[in-house]
């Protein structure tokens, strides 16, 4: 077995500690030393003995120690001039480092099960659309594609389907983009009443096919926040459209905004069929779904939510939600407010 240096320094010892007891008995039968010299002599000798061993295994000890941690990680600072306190000390240490990586790993295994559930998801969303337009070619090519009526009936679905896979590849590029931690954000004063209305006027056309009304509680006058209008134009448009698609025929979706000091808080409350609790806390997941058939039916990618929530996380926001089953759902989150002492156009340029 090959010896290391701390080794060969606790060999010295112990024979330095051996020829000392020899020394001691031929110091005493040379000179002919009474008791009490002799005893004094041997306890000095065991003090020196006492302080070179302990000093020798503790430097065996440490460099041990370090050996170990260097294999692991960087090696910690272990003080102590006792022996138990410095095995005390890397017991601590070590234990420290157990939980350390236990949570690693416990993580890991969260993110293995996340790509492996998100893997899974994504291929189920794609297979969707993708067979139903294989299903409509093939009947096409069958002689479908004879019958008028029932050609352009196909071709429509076939549409519908390849414009689905479009806005979720869109989603998953978005959502992939804003979770980069280098993206960058453009803050500017913009009106936030009028990007609402906006918002309103791009949604309309879905909201009358459920003949949902869509509206503003009050009749405010412009109100200035200060962040990315492109970013917060994609917030309203998920969350309005997610309170159509699970709103009530002929409910409403109602916007309200509410001065809180330096913000404004936003809510907007529809009337639909409303989330159960247990849903809450993964309801801002990729493709974490409520109701699987009707969301897939009504043509949701289920990426809407895990949008809103990395927009408003760039914006140093978060949202909430507040539900009730059979009666509806409220989402709200705050906006910084803009210096009111300019005017500003509406794509957020000073007037000057």
């Amino acid at each position: 077995m090959k010896l290391e240096k701390p080794e060969y320094f606790l060999l010295v010892v112990c024979f330095i500690a051996s020829l000392s007891s020899y020394s001691l008995f031929l110091i005493s039968d040379y000179f002919s030393l009474n008791f009490f010299l002799s005893l004094t002599l041997f306890i000095v000798l065991g003090i020196v003995f006492y302080i070179t061993l302990n000093r020798g295994i503790r430097r065996f000890v440490e460099y041990r120690l370090r050996k170990i941690f260097h294999s692991v990680q960087a090696p910690p600072k272990l003080k102590g001039n006792k022996l138990s306190t410095l095995l005390s000390q890397a017991e601590a240490h070590v234990e420290q480092l157990s939980i350390t990586k236990q949570e690693e790993i416990k993580a890991l295994k969260s993110q293995d099960d996340f790509r492996k559930e998100f893997i899974g998801n994504l291929s189920h969303e794609l297979k969707t659309p993708v067979f139903s337009i294989q299903g409509y070619l093939e009947s096409l090519i069958d002689g479908a594609a004879d019958e008028p009526e029932l050609r352009n009936k196909f071709l429509e679905r076939a549409r519908k389907a390849s414009d689905r896979m479009i806005q979720l590849l869109e989603d998953l590029d978005n959502l992939t983009r804003l979770e980069n931690p280098e993206i960058a954000i453009e803050k500017r004063p913009f009106n936030l009443v009028e990007l609402i209305r906006e918002t309103f006027e791009s949604l309309d056309w879905m909201a009358k096919e459920k003949n949902i009304t869509l509206e503003l509680t009050e009749e405010y006058g412009p109100l200035l926040v200060n962040g990315d209008k492109k970013r917060i134009s994609q917030v309203f448009v998920n969350l309005i459209k997610n309170s159509i698609l699970y709103g009530m025929e002929g409910g409403h979706t109602k916007i309200t905004i509410t001065s809180v000091e330096d913000f404004l808080l936003i809510q907007i409350t529809d009337n639909g069929i409303g989330i159960d609790p247990k849903h809450w806390q993964r309801l801002f997941e990729r493709f974490y779904r409520v109701e699987q058939s009707r969301n897939r039916h009504e043509g949701g990618t289920g990426l809407g939510l895990a949008i809103v929530k990395h927009i408003l996380e760039l914006h140093d926001q978060t949202i909430t939600l507040r539900s009730t089953l059979g009666q509806g759902s409220t989402f709200s989150f705050c906006l910084p407010k803009a210096e009111n002492l300019v005017t500003f156009s509406s794509k957020g340029v000073p007037i000057k």
